[in-house]
């Protein structure tokens, strides 16, 4: 679970939290994620990879005020068999544990040079092994599988 202070930046004039702030959060819970596990990014250059979004999904279920702070859990949906592709959910939290919104998103890695879809390294298939999976993980299938 990773915590993080609000500002007044992420809230728009009806006090409500930018809808964007939201995903920013999430977007920082992950890289976090990948930080602990030494995947940032001296190693996406290492590698000449990088993760890539093709969908974002979010669901707002309560609000978070000015003042209220927030801590964002991150699960696996799913991956690949290969890694190439994989989902991720986040949930969002008041500092009270109220559940305030839910991120998808849909991704894959990208070989810089090609910027085509890639395979990753085996550091990042453990990496997929090092996250907690949700109660409906399932394989993401791909059309030559």
């Amino acid at each position: 679970m990773y915590k993080f202070t609000t500002k007044w930046a992420d809230f728009d004039a009806n006090k409500h939290m930018r809808h964007s702030a939201y995903n920013d959060f999430a977007a920082e819970a992950r890289i976090r994620f990948f930080n602990e596990h030494k995947i940032d990014m001296n190693y996406f250059n290492q590698h000449q990879i990088g993760p890539i979004l093709f969908k974002e999904e979010t669901s707002f279920l309560k609000e978070i005020l000015p003042g209220e702070d927030v801590k964002v859990n991150i699960e696996l949906l799913g991956v690949s068999a290969n890694g190439e592709r994989w989902k991720i959910r986040h949930i969002i939290y008041k500092e009270n544990g109220v559940k305030t919104a839910q991120i998808e998103v849909y991704g894959a890695w990208i070989c810089y040079e090609t910027r085509k879809l890639t395979t990753p390294p085996i550091s990042i298939m453990q990496l997929f092994e090092a996250f907690e999976k949700t109660n409906d993980y399932k394989p993401i299938l791909l059309k030559n599988e």
